[in-house]
């Protein structure tokens, strides 16, 4: 008999992905478990392997003290129910609790504590997220190494890639994060074309893989026009180009302007208009990739029935998410940074104090 269900390739067959990933963390964290209450917290992070480590947290072992050192955690994290936890403990947890839609419960196992526990250090790394690094998905003119040389470096590998344009610098997008049916105010979020519930959010993605501004959330019923309306996001991008011509490229939903380029949008446009929002669109979707890595890594989001707007913050959660999805391409690049060949800043330029 096998001593263990990950030995047994019958059962592993019936089992889900995520149900193997919480097996082995299981085994890995559950060998030596430890007094709930003791300060050293309850993952050692030095004995876990590599491989574990990677899926289970969705960074390098070798990374998560710099990640933690970056992102300002304290070594002792105490929560408002007055619990202390080490502060890469906190931090594992709520990488653990958001790489995955599991719940609270199934957590206890891997890293003995109670779930009452596990939700409030999640919340309160989240919110020390917001608190202190809010402005670098606020506004494109917080960020240091965002600058006119910089812009330009971007619209050559945009054009460089087979965009006809030679000042696009980067791509604006909404997404629609599908939530829980809530129990107020239901037509305002619910969204005709997907039918579903859902929270809007517009991000400007860079060449090099980082959304350098994300706003929102909206409701899910509003137009993306009017979400670009709102985010004053036309008044920023002025404040970046500092007179100069460069723009970015969005959908035909968005408005046309200086600053903001779309596709041709008669019925009646010519070889060449046709060819050029070929070339535009096929660039375009790297802001679609960038989408893509914040629920690839971070699922949680990506569960709608755990995204419940009238009992916790949704929005702060997807806000974190991509904040930590850009920690991530800071780290180890990304698919968007990848095929346009331009690097990411480090995690240390990038989280820079203001």
């Amino acid at each position: 008999m096998p001593k263990s269900i990950l030995q047994d390739p019958l059962l592993l067959s019936q089992l889900k992905w995520s149900e193997i990933e919480d097996l082995l963390c299981l085994e890995v964290f559950g060998q030596n478990r430890r007094d709930p209450l003791s300060v050293h917290g309850l993952v050692n992070i030095d004995t876990v392997d590599s491989g574990v480590f990677r899926t289970a947290f969705r960074f390098e072992k070798d990374d998560i003290r710099r990640l933690q050192r970056a992102l300002l955690i304290p070594d002792a994290l105490t929560t408002p129910q007055r619990v202390t936890v080490p502060g890469d403990e906190a931090l594992c947890i709520t990488l653990r609790r958001l790489a995955y839609p599991n719940r609270l419960r199934d957590l206890e196992d891997v890293f003995w504590r109670q779930s009452s526990t596990l939700s409030s250090v999640t919340n309160t790394i989240l919110q020390h997220l917001e608190e202190k690094f809010s402005h670098l998905l606020d506004d494109v003119n917080n960020h240091f190494w965002l600058n006119i040389d910089t812009l330009e470096r971007f619209s050559q590998a945009i054009h460089a890639k087979g965009a006809p344009l030679r000042n696009c610098w980067g791509f604006i997008d909404d997404t629609a994060r599908p939530i829980c049916r809530p129990s107020q105010e239901q037509k305002i979020y619910f969204r005709g074309h997907k039918r579903v519930h859902a929270l809007k959010y517009q991000a400007i993605m860079c060449p090099n893989g980082i959304i350098c501004q994300l706003d929102g959330s909206y409701p899910g019923s509003k137009h993306d026009a009017g979400n670009f309306g709102k985010s004053d996001v036309y008044t920023k991008l002025t404040s970046l180009v500092k007179g100069q011509s460069y723009c970015i490229y969005g959908d035909p939903a968005y408005p046309l302007r200086p600053l903001l380029m779309k596709p041709y949008g008669s019925a009646h446009i010519t070889p060449q208009q046709k060819a050029f929002n070929k070339a535009m669109s096929t660039v375009r979707q790297a802001v679609e990739w960038g989408f893509g890595k914040i629920v690839g890594l971070f699922a949680f989001c990506d569960f709608k029935k755990n995204q419940k707007i009238c009992r916790q913050n949704v929005p702060r959660i997807f806000k974190g998410s991509a904040l930590l999805a850009n920690c991530h391409t800071c780290l180890y690049s990304a698919q968007v940074s990848q095929y346009f060949g331009v690097d990411p800043p480090s995690l240390e330029v990038y989280l820079a104090p203001r």
